[in-house]
């Protein structure tokens, strides 16, 4: 353990930074070793990840000194926000700009900063197609994180840049999954049109991240993007169809209706949706299958990832009929 390379994982307890502490935690005979960094290391993800073998060490984005002394002899640190806890831009680009500045400070030699893009690079706040939001912001969870690349840059921290794609867990937690329409139908239910979306399954990513650390300098100031499979709602639709064993269709919507949905970010979403189809040919082209599979030779395909998961997927309750 003494002679091993310490990789500090922001967000230890989450999607991402936790499948990337249990990669490392997995691979016993690897070069490396996990730090989960967490704000409350007494909570529950928190003590199973130390259970597995981590080091588990206490730190607030909020406050600079702790995410410095948090990185205190670190070879590398994954850095991620979740704009979902509190729906601001703002912080979101703070707490990049705190991790960046702690990484340089404790002159980490391989940072991962999970990002993704800033669509105003191809939709300007002036372009009506799709509405603008929070006053400055097209899609306001993959903006912030895009425009907060240049800390990294700018201070000189070697850095990989990690474009993620789209949960296929969210069809589990995030009430993406099958619904039941006035029809009686179970669909699933997207702006996207016939447009292809890059998925993954949340595990995958850190794994992935996990490949980028062992290829070492390679990549750093790369820009690297992952998925684990990019497929139409309607091949999503027809996968989940064979898995849970009912039909689902695929309920094509605008991205007007869908920002009309009003739950707590349709906006967002449905703008990033938009974004997604509207500009799919970049948003594809940016994330590579075949070199995500040699990042991680475990990655998952959507029908695979729905063998081990469909099970978990709430589904509507069947109407039982007299």
């Amino acid at each position: 353990m003494a002679n091993k390379k310490t990789i500090a994982v922001f967000g230890a307890t989450g999607a991402q930074g936790g499948g990337l502490v249990r990669a490392i935690l997995n691979d016993p005979m690897g070069e490396f070793t996990a730090r989960a960094i967490t704000r409350n290391p007494n909570s529950e993800k928190a003590q199973e990840l130390a259970r597995l073998g981590a080091e588990v060490v206490a730190a607030n984005i909020d406050d600079p000194q702790s995410l410095r002394q948090a990185l205190d002899g670190a070879y590398g640190a994954f850095c991620v926000t979740f704009f979902w806890e509190h729906f601001s831009p703002e912080k979101e680009d703070a707490e990049a700009h705190n991790m960046a500045q702690a990484a340089k400070d404790a002159k980490v030699q391989h940072v991962i900063w999970s990002t993704l893009e800033d669509t105003r690079e191809w939709m300007p706040l002036s372009d009506t197609r799709m509405p603008t939001l929070m006053g400055k912001y097209k899609v306001p969870h993959t903006d912030a994180k895009g425009a907060a690349n240049h800390y990294f840059a700018d201070l000189g921290v070697p850095t990989t840049f990690l474009l993620t794609s789209f949960y296929w867990d969210n069809f589990i937690y995030f009430a993406m999954g099958p619904q039941k329409g006035a029809d009686g139908k179970l669909a699933i239910t997207f702006p996207m049109g016939d447009k292809r979306l890059s998925g993954i399954a949340a595990e995958d990513i850190g794994k992935c991240a996990y490949g980028i650390f062992k290829k070492g300098a390679e990549l750093i100031g790369k820009t690297v993007g992952i998925a684990g499979e990019q497929l139409t709602c309607q091949q999503m639709a027809d996968s989940l169809s064979k898995a849970i064993g009912q039909k689902v269709e695929y309920n094509e919507v605008t991205p007007d209706m869908y920002r009309s949905f009003g739950f707590p970010g349709a906006e967002d979403l449905g703008n990033m949706f938009q974004a997604n189809r509207d500009f799919e040919e970049q948003f594809v082209a940016a994330r590579d299958v075949r070199f995500s599979r040699e990042l991680n030779p475990e990655l998952q395909t959507f029908d695979a990832w729905l063998a081990a998961n469909a099970q978990r997927i709430p589904l509507p309750q069947q109407t039982v009929e007299a």
